[in-house]
C-alpha cells in the first residue's frame, strides 16, 4: 500500500494551516448536569474565531478548560497539532494561551507597568524593582499594540475602558501569548471605546494571533470573526464562516438551537417579535 502523502510543514492533510488549537470531544459535567457535551473546536493562526450563546449555554465551562481553570472530564487538547497536557493556568501559559476576562483584572491602584507586570515583576541585581525597565518594556508593547497610549504613570482606575483593555492586551501579549481567549472585550464601553478595542483585536490577528471571542454583541461578533461557533445547553450547533450567515440564522442557532435552514421563516421572524 502506498503511504498518503505528508502535508507540508505546517499546513493539515487538506492544506489548511494546522489549527494553534484543536479541542476534541471535550465534557465538562457538574454533578449530573453536562455544561460541555462532546464539543470540539478550532482556531488557526490569525484568526477570530467568535463563541456564543445564550447563558448556560457552555461558552465560559469550555474556556476555562483550554485556560486551565478547570480540567475536562473527558476529550483532547492538541496545540500546534501536537496532543497539549492543560490541567492549571501555568500548563495554559507555557502553551502561550492567555484569557482576557471581562472584569480585565487590573490591579486599579498602580499604572500600566505595575499591571503589565503584576506577578512577574522585573527585578534589579540587588532583588529590588526594576521600574525603569518594566516602564521601557510597557512603552515598547504600547508603541506597537496602541500607539496613541500617554498615561503610563496614572493608576489604571483614571483610564478610560478602552485604554484598561489595552493594558491588560499588552499583558498577554508581551508574555508571548499566541491564543487570546477574550471574554466581552467591549462590555459597558461606548462607541469611540468600542471602536478601539475593535481596531487593537484586528491588530492582534494581523499579528497571527489566534482569538477566541465571546461576546453576547452580535454587531462585535460580524465585525470582528472569521468564523462564528454557537453553543446551545452545553453542544455546539454549528460552526459558520461569517460570510455565509445571517444575523437572524445566528440568533435561530442560540435561542431555538436549529441550524442555518432548520428554523421555518416564521421562527425566525418570531425572534423579532
Amino acid at each position: 500500500m502506498t503511504a498518503a502523502p505528508t502535508a507540508p510543514s505546517g499546513e493539515s492533510p487538506a492544506g489548511r494551516p494546522t489549527p494553534l488549537v484543536s479541542m476534541r470531544g471535550i465534557r465538562v459535567s457538574f454533578g449530573g448536569v453536562h455544561a460541555v457535551d462532546n464539543v470540539s473546536i478550532d482556531l488557526l493562526p490569525g484568526e477570530i474565531v467568535g463563541l456564543v450563546g445564550g447563558n448556560g449555554a457552555g461558552k465560559t465551562s469550555l474556556t476555562r478548560v483550554l485556560s486551565g481553570a478547570r480540567p475536562a472530564d473527558a476529550g483532547e487538547i492538541e496545540i500546534d497539532g501536537k496532543p497539549a497536557t492543560i490541567a492549571n493556568p501555568r500548563d495554559a501559559k507555557a502553551y502561550g494561551i492567555e484569557t482576557i476576562y471581562q472584569t480585565l483584572a487590573l490591579a486599579d491602584n498602580v499604572d500600566a507597568a505595575a499591571n503589565m507586570f503584576l506577578g512577574r515583576e522585573i527585578t534589579s541585581r540587588l532583588g529590588t524593582l526594576d521600574d525603569s525597565a518594566m516602564e521601557d518594556a510597557t512603552r515598547k508593547v504600547m508603541k506597537r499594540l496602541n500607539p496613541n497610549f500617554k498615561n503610563f504613570k496614572a493608576p489604571v482606575m483614571s483610564l478610560s475602558g478602552g485604554q484598561r483593555q489595552s493594558v491588560a492586551i499588552a499583558r498577554a501579549i508581551h508574555f508571548n501569548a499566541r491564543i487570546l481567549i477574550m471574554d466581552e472585550p467591549t462590555a459597558a464601553l461606548g462607541p469611540a471605546e468600542t471602536a478601539q478595542v475593535r481596531s487593537l483585536v484586528k491588530g492582534l490577528k494581523d499579528e497571527g494571533i489566534g482569538i477566541f471571542l465571546i461576546s453576547h454583541d452580535i454587531h462585535d461578533v460580524f465585525d470582528l470573526s472569521d468564523r462564528i461557533s454557537v453553543m446551545y445547553h452545553g453542544r455546539i450547533v454549528d460552526t459558520v464562516d461569517k460570510g455565509s450567515i445571517t444575523t437572524d440564522e445566528i440568533l435561530g442557532m442560540i435561542i431555538l438551537g436549529k441550524k442555518p435552514g432548520e428554523a421555518t421563516t416564521e421562527e425566525l421572524a418570531s425572534l423579532h417579535a
